[in-house]
């Protein structure tokens, strides 16, 4: 056994990169809230950008490590720390076996990855790893992380070994050492007081009244307390249909912006049903979820309108640094 769960948090799940190919058969992806962060702590941990990794959520855990590990943390700041000593986030960190790493609340974002070389090793339900809590599959059990779980780690690649054996020389007497080098000021992201979450028009966008579709891209809307994995309840100006509309259910996707008859708007996340029957006003831009994932309960967003030309083009420029990031780190 690799980790060994002291303390699970609020919420510590099993997540990857999700489960792609099911909707038809109404499975969602699951999978990571924040794909950025877990990707690039999975790179840094040496792991494919998919492998499974912890997700940690507003308030993390104590985790102890059963064997030498190479891990990275990436995504919220939950002031990681392995004794009293601060274990810097967005770069490799080697532990030595028997050391216990604590999490605490979330200071800045909302979730945090925590990525050990070799991934975590969980049956794959459908061709991923990713915990869908509400079906009880995936990950470990299908269930959120208890006190007293062991985790395995999966085989560790070459270059995973080869920071082992680099940073362990470094290390001494200490629990931990971590790289000189970090993701580079470009990947670490900074989770900012209401962010601006880009989106494009919605299929339903003309149904609304001409007010209510200006309300969306002026206003800022607060993220309600019973937001979770599956859906962002937002509260904030009321937004209302042109006439009453009667639909029936069609496809949506993480990002999806429906309004019902309440007015307040539900941005669906990660854990979203495949099909929803309530007007959509807006899609929200694939490269700005990580950014709507770390937003917690209580704080504010805004959304400011993108054409689907320029969402592909943030995308491909997404893509393009982490394609950079991924082969600056292969030469390390």
């Amino acid at each position: 056994m690799s980790l060994i769960i002291h303390h699970p948090g609020l919420l510590t799940t099993v997540q990857d990169a999700g489960r792609q190919g099911f909707l038809q058969y109404g499975v969602t992806e699951s999978g990571a809230m924040d794909t950025y962060a877990l990707r690039i702590a999975n790179l840094l941990a040496g792991n494919s950008e998919r492998a499974a990794a912890l997700e940690l959520t507003l308030n993390g855990g104590s985790f102890e490590f059963a064997e030498d590990m190479l891990i990275a943390v990436c995504g919220a700041d939950m002031s990681a720390a392995i004794g009293s000593v601060a274990v810097p986030m967005w770069k490799p960190v080697f532990v030595r076996k028997g050391s216990v790493m604590s999490f605490g609340r979330a200071v800045s974002g909302c979730r945090t990855y925590l990525a050990a070389a070799g991934g975590l090793d969980v049956t794959e339900v459908m061709g991923s790893a990713g915990t869908y809590l509400r079906g009880g599959f995936g990950g470990y059990g299908g269930r959120a992380l208890q006190k007293g779980d062991h985790l395995r780690t999966g085989a560790k690649s070459d270059w995973s070994l080869r920071q082992i054996a680099q940073l362990s020389g470094r290390c001494g007497e200490r629990e931990f050492a971590a790289a000189a080098w970090s993701a580079g000021s470009i990947q670490v992201v900074s989770y900012l007081y209401q962010p601006f979450v880009r989106a494009m028009r919605g299929h339903e966008f003309d149904l609304f009244k001409a007010e209510s579709r200006e309300l969306f891209f002026d206003g800022i809307f607060r993220v309600e307390s019973p937001s979770d994995r599956m859906g962002y309840l937002l509260s904030g100006e009321r937004l209302s249909l042109t006439a009453p509309q009667e639909a029936i259910s069609e496809a949506v996707a993480f990002g999806t912006v429906q309004v019902p008859p309440s007015g307040s708007p539900i941005v669906l996340m990660a854990d979203h049903p495949t099909t929803g029957g309530y007007p959509r006003i807006a899609q929200a831009a694939f490269v700005d979820l990580p950014v709507l994932a770390q937003t917690k309960p209580g704080e504010s967003v805004r959304f400011r309108e993108i054409t689907l030309a320029e969402a592909q083009r943030l995308y491909a420029v997404k893509e393009m640094e982490i394609r950079q990031l991924r082969e600056a780190i292969s030469l390390k």
